[in-house]
């Protein structure tokens, strides 16, 4: 499995988005369970596919900058069927490598109350609960995560 970096408008990269959202208002049902600003081009810093060995992108991830070396963690998103596949620990991977080759010290996430398997995955991935931030302040099905990265790597 690789991962691409990738133009938000790519074609892969808005087919998972779209397929993530769809999901997402499938189980909170409501087609826009956005609390703050969609992201989108103007505010992602970086987004990710990865992509199995036949280049069939399989899942994606962005970072929005949130300034003071803080970031947070976007449009993460493996299709059900490809779960299990190792992809979503590479995006989160990448993502982090990311960031820490930026200098940022720190990425936040948020996820809902109706996704057990998010929370799974992230709090295995070392990410811990923090007080919701920014718009989630005030979002009831609101979960929030937070990981400090350690330093790049020499």
């Amino acid at each position: 499995m690789r991962i691409d970096m990738v133009p938000w408008n790519d074609p892969d990269a808005s087919a998972l988005r779209a397929g993530q959202r769809a999901e997402i208002a499938q189980r909170y049902g409501t087609p826009d369970s956005e609390p703050g600003v969609a992201p989108s081009a103007d505010d992602i810093a970086v987004f990710v596919v990865a992509r199995d060995e036949r280049g069939t992108a399989v899942g994606c991830g962005g970072l929005r900058d949130l300034g003071d070396g803080t970031g947070e963690v976007k449009r993460m998103y493996v299709p059900p069927e490809r779960r299990g596949s190792g992809a979503a620990p590479l995006v989160l991977a990448a993502l982090e490598e990311w960031a820490r080759e930026r200098g940022w010290t720190c990425l936040r996430l948020e996820t809902g109350d109706r996704q057990p398997d998010a929370v799974r995955f992230y709090t295995r991935a070392g990410y811990t609960p923090v007080p919701k931030f920014g718009a989630y302040a005030d979002s009831p099905s609101s979960l929030c995560f937070g990981k400090v990265l350690p330093a790049p790597r020499p």
